[in-house]
């Protein structure tokens, strides 16, 4: 177990630097990068005014010139050349491509992150700052998700074909064809002030005097404000982990093992959570990484907008929008190496699910 843990570690360097690899190539290829998101902040002050150019930790205060030099950049015609060389030099982008990457990745390695173009802080204290949300939703939101659908799988699967099975496939599909970010709305009309009852706060993590309440309160609180959201997310997510259950399971009872437990005797209880589970539960398992990072990154993002809950998902997205490379490379990095770390623990659970497994004998 010793070597197979060593060999993936191993594995994580190379897959980490071709993720960061070609990501880098993507988004340098797209057209408009920082300077130009800066140019169009300029021009859309008064010409005379003094541009105050924040980033990186340092300012620069200049004024632009007219001039008849041509630009690479789109919208910089009108600008004196010098100011554009100073946004280059000031965004690094004044060294060739394969330079910055080399000299990103060497600070990364040291997990300097560096700063934000645009908001003119360090990029650990963002995703610091951001994490307790995201972290919130997506941890509740994929326990909940195991907690029902792995039963309701079993349930499924025990009782294919009957009233039960049918009923409960006809309300999993139904739910899961509505976006959570519809059904959010619906759950903030019907709950959250909009024309029904006002159960449930409509934005935050926590209330604003949260500071102020005893922790019994706090916890409260919480969960309180939690409820919503979750509720949106665990909506679509617990379709596709139900049916999967429910098909690993009946993979596994047709096989020839479970016949001859039966034939020894043994209850069927004994034979489905003694036998079955174990082997059926390994799939499952497999896709819990995936799944949490999944939720903690893309899926929450219109949920994070919608309750005005300010996680990762929301800066991501406005970090892609603005090309505010530090915290998009950042929180790439940080996170890709998270979900392959996620993913050697998701293949070390399967010894306790199923103690027969080892992953010494395979090669990678």
């Amino acid at each position: 177990m010793l070597a197979y843990i060593i060999r993936r570690l191993l594995l994580i360097v190379p897959t980490l630097f071709g993720i960061m690899v070609i990501n880098f190539a993507i988004i340098q290829a797209a057209p408009g990068g920082p300077v130009e998101q800066l140019i169009a902040e300029i021009e859309g002050t008064a010409v005379d005014a003094t541009a105050r150019v924040t980033g990186s930790g340092s300012d620069i205060i200049t004024t632009p010139q007219t001039s008849q030099g041509d630009s690479s950049y789109r919208g910089a015609r009108g600008l004196d050349p010098k100011f554009i060389e100073e946004l280059e030099r000031l965004y690094g982008f004044d060294k060739p491509a394969h330079e910055r990457f080399l000299i990103m990745m060497g600070n990364y390695i040291r997990f300097d992150f560096g700063n934000s173009f645009f908001r003119d802080r360090p990029v650990v204290d963002l995703v610091i700052e951001k994490m307790p949300v995201s972290i919130s939703l997506g941890l509740w939101t994929t326990l909940i998700v195991y907690l029902i659908s792995i039963p309701l799988g079993i349930a499924k699967a025990v009782r294919d074909g009957n009233r039960f099975d049918v009923w409960t496939s006809a309300v999993v599909v139904a739910l899961s064809a509505i976006p959570g970010f519809l059904f959010a709305i619906l759950l903030i009309v019907l709950f959250a002030g909009g024309s029904y009852w006002n159960i449930f706060p409509l934005r935050g993590l926590v209330s604003g005097n949260w500071s102020d309440l005893p922790w019994y309160r706090q916890i409260l609180d919480y969960f309180w404000h939690m409820v919503l959201p979750i509720t949106a997310l665990v909506i679509g997510g617990f379709a596709g982990l139900t049916m999967l259950t429910k098909g690993s399971f009946l993979d596994q009872i047709g096989m020839a093992y479970v016949s001859t437990a039966r034939a020894k005797g043994l209850s069927e209880r004994r034979v489905l959570y003694g036998h079955v589970f174990r082997n059926a539960m390994l799939i499952v398992i497999a896709g819990f990484p995936a799944a949490f990072i999944g939720i903690l990154f893309t899926g929450a993002l219109l949920i994070e907008t919608i309750f005005s809950l300010d996680g990762l998902g929301l800066l991501g997205f406005e970090s892609l929008i603005r090309r505010d490379y530090p915290v998009v490379f950042a929180t790439l990095y940080f996170f890709t190496l998270l979900g392959l770390i996620l993913n050697l623990i998701g293949d070390l659970t399967y010894t306790l699910v199923d103690p027969r497994i080892d992953f010494d004998k395979r090669s990678l």
